[in-house]
């Protein structure tokens, strides 16, 4: 089993679609701005690349909201490939929390109590809808900032790790296994194909999940988006499982169960299977999913990795 460290901090490609490159495309002014603005423009424009970039990177923190926005707004069209489309199957890649097991009764209950102990929400305990639509699969980092606006980053943090011990302390009693995953996880084996595990879940809580599970031996690979530059949505994590597995995104496939991982994905280029463990189907169809599963027993699942190992 390998854990993927990346160094953060460092520039590692440019995205030419963001870049201001060229003339405006228009043939002459627009009344409606000023000399002033279009001066500016010009500018900003004509800055070396690296001084552009490191404004870019200063945006970001102060506005993430633009990054998310960024990746919401992708095509999900690119994403939606069969699964025999990807024949010769290579690789596959799984999230952890909410698709090889049901975790998410287990960091619903530790959030709840919590709150309830620092009085959040004036005491009333949130729903399971609010944690679907506000927690679900999202990195903690970003939690952070979402629940607590006016907190500090340190107390932010202090709370999300007590959470992440408190998961800790109930999974090993509670955690249980997405029904038919041992059957898919044999026929992956069998068949000889490379496999990661990429989440959004701290290193502790992954590590003690597959264990639990008992595939520590099953991953030649797990990514952790909190080791990445940028964890889901964003496609950083499943960009890094395609590396070191060297596995081809035409034959790779994906299973999610949140809308984040599915749009993380979906952004990678890969073709993504949503299992409706928890969240709604329709929110997984309208972040990219191929493929909608209730578990890995389904029958629609079978009938297309079967499939996904003929060349035509």
């Amino acid at each position: 089993m390998k854990i993927i460290s990346v160094e953060t901090g460092k520039i590692r490609r440019v995205d030419s679609a963001n870049l201001l490159i060229g003339p405006p495309l228009v043939s002459s002014p627009c009344p409606s701005l000023s000399t002033q603005f279009v001066l500016l423009f010009w500018a900003f424009a004509s800055l070396p690349s690296e001084i552009f970039l490191e404004l870019k990177k200063r945006r970001k923190k102060i506005h993430p909201e633009d990054d998310k926005m960024s990746v919401s707004s992708n095509d999900h069209s690119s994403g939606r490939k069969s699964l025999p489309e990807l024949a010769p199957l290579e690789a596959v890649l799984f999230d952890i929390d909410g698709t090889l097991c049901d975790s998410d009764p287990i960091h619903y209950h530790a959030f709840r109590e919590m709150f309830i102990e620092i009085g959040y929400n004036n005491g009333i305990p949130i729903t399971e809808d609010f944690y679907v639509e506000n927690i679900s699969g999202k990195h903690n980092d970003y939690l952070g900032k979402a629940l607590f606006p006016d907190w500090s980053f340190e107390k932010c943090a202090k709370f999300l790790d007590d959470k992440e011990a408190s998961f800790r302390r109930l999974a090993p009693q509670q955690l249980k296994a997405v029904n038919g995953l041992y059957k898919l996880c044999k026929w992956i084996e069998d068949h000889g194909l490379k496999c990661a595990a990429v989440t959004n879940a701290p290193r502790l809580n992954a590590e003690l999940m597959i264990s639990i599970l008992g595939l520590s031996d099953f991953f030649q690979v797990i990514v952790l988006g909190c080791e990445c530059e940028r964890a889901k949505p964003f496609p950083d994590p499943y960009l890094r499982a395609l590396t070191e597995l060297n596995a081809s995104p035409k034959h790779t496939v994906v299973f999610e169960d949140s809308v984040s991982g599915i749009e993380s994905g979906v952004a990678a280029g890969l073709p993504v299977v949503g299992v409706t463990t928890r969240n709604p189907e329709q929110s997984l169809i309208d972040a990219g999913a191929s493929l909608l599963i209730k578990d890995f027993e389904d029958p629609k699942l079978w009938t297309a990795i079967e499939a996904s190992l003929k060349q035509e």
